[in-house]
């Protein structure tokens, strides 16, 4: 489209008149964004580029009938499933530095684990009533605590890169998440689900 850039929207209706331009269009808006998550959990360049060709592919076959309110948390879902898929395959990070396997150890003791291994916890998180609630829990937090959160959980990112990012003192995100666990553990616990 000679280098001007479609919004959502327009995107949307490429896939709903099913014209294969909005795949090219969704990696030129979305492909450094969805690459970065993958690249986070997966640490590998090859494995990274395969879940976001077939984010495409997935987009492709889900819209239609789906028509998503955010492309962005869309797309940037399946990648990170299919990215979490292609690492449990793998059993665990041979290459790069295991801040995958660390950021699941931390959310264990929060998040309901029976007698899973720590390469199903996502499994847990995934759990529709789970999701839910975990959603809810998020919007109780103030918006930097929140972010702290979501950039240790979801984009695993690591303590150094989220002191960084906000501007924050290595202890000051490590003792932050430390109280958000703890907090996630007790409203889980008051909504009845058994750590």
């Amino acid at each position: 489209m000679g280098g001007i850039h479609l919004n959502d929207v327009d995107i949307l209706n490429l896939y709903w008149s099913r014209n294969e331009q909005a795949i090219a269009e969704t990696q030129e808006s979305y492909g450094k964004y969805c690459f970065s998550i993958a690249f986070r959990i997966l640490r590998d360049r090859e494995d990274s580029d395969e879940c976001v060709n077939d984010t495409w592919l997935r987009a492709w076959n889900a819209i239609p009938p789906n028509r998503p309110a955010r492309l962005s948390l869309f797309l940037g879902t399946i990648t990170r499933n299919l990215s979490f898929d292609k690492w449990k395959r793998k059993k665990a990070m041979k290459r790069g530095n295991g801040e995958m396997e660390v950021a699941l150890e931390e959310l264990m003791e929060c998040v309901p684990m029976g007698g899973w291994s720590v390469n199903a916890v996502e499994e847990a998180v995934e759990a529709a009533e789970l999701q839910r609630l975990l959603n809810a829990f998020l919007h109780t937090l103030p918006e930097k605590e929140c972010n702290v959160f979501l950039r240790r959980y979801w984009y695993v990112e690591e303590y150094q890169e989220i002191a960084k990012r906000f501007g924050m003192n290595l202890n000051t995100v490590k003792t932050s998440l430390f109280r958000t666990r703890k907090k996630l553990r007790e409203y889980l616990e008051q909504e009845g689900v058994v750590i």
